[in-house]
C-alpha cells in the first residue's frame, strides 16, 4: 500500500525522474510555458510552486538552494529578479494547466503547462504579421503597380520604347500567315 506517499513516479527510476523535472523546470523557468503530458505537468506543478515560494524569500541561501536544485545561472536570475517580485501578493497556485487534447502517436492526453503571469509576446507577434503580409502584397500586385511604384522619369521612356518594338515583332508573323 502506498498510504501517505506523494510523488507519481511515472514508470521511471529517481534519478531518471529528478533530472526529468529539473530540466523541464528550467525550461518552464526560462519560456514561461511549455507543453507536456498531463501527469508531468501535474507533478511539475509541484516542483515549480516549491521553487517559486524559496525565490519570495530572496535571501542569499534561497538563492543557493535554488541554484543547487536548477543548476543555471541566468535562470536562477531571472526567477529571482522578474518572477518571484510579480507572484509576491501570491500565496500560491503560481502555475496553470490546460488540457490540450491527446498526443497524436501514442494518444498520451496533453497539457499546456505556463505560470500565472504569462503574457504572450504580442510585438513580436504582430511585427512578424506585418512583414509577412508587405511580402505577400509584393508577390501579388500585377506588374503595372510595380512600373508604376519604380518612379517617373527615364525608365518609363525606354520601356515605351521597347513597346513598339514587340508590336512590330507580332505584326510581322500576322502578315505572312494570310
Amino acid at each position: 500500500m502506498r498510504h501517505r506517499v506523494s510523488g507519481r513516479k511515472l514508470s521511471r527510476h529517481t534519478k531518471h525522474r529528478e533530472l526529468m523535472f529539473r530540466n523541464m523546470l528550467v525550461s518552464l523557468l526560462q519560456h514561461e510555458r511549455i507543453r507536456t503530458t498531463l501527469a508531468k505537468g501535474k507533478e511539475l506543478r509541484i516542483w515549480a510552486d516549491k521553487i517559486i515560494t524559496l525565490a519570495k524569500k530572496g535571501t542569499l541561501h534561497a538563492r543557493r538552494q535554488a541554484f543547487a536544485r536548477l543548476r543555471n545561472e541566468t535562470i536562477v536570475k531571472k526567477l529571482f529578479d522578474e518572477i518571484a517580485p510579480k507572484m509576491k501578493d501570491r500565496e500560491g497556485g503560481y502555475t496553470r494547466i490546460y488540457k490540450m487534447g491527446w498526443r497524436q502517436g501514442d494518444g498520451a492526453p496533453l497539457s499546456l503547462v505556463e505560470l500565472v503571469t504569462y503574457t504572450p509576446p504580442e510585438e513580436k507577434r504582430g511585427s512578424a504579421v506585418v512583414e509577412k503580409a508587405k511580402e505577400v502584397i509584393g508577390k501579388v500586385t500585377p506588374k503595372k503597380k510595380e512600373k508604376k511604384a519604380e518612379g517617373k522619369g527615364k525608365e518609363k521612356k525606354a520601356k515605351k520604347e521597347e513597346k513598339p518594338t514587340t508590336k512590330e515583332k507580332k505584326e510581322k508573323p500576322k502578315e505572312k500567315t494570310p
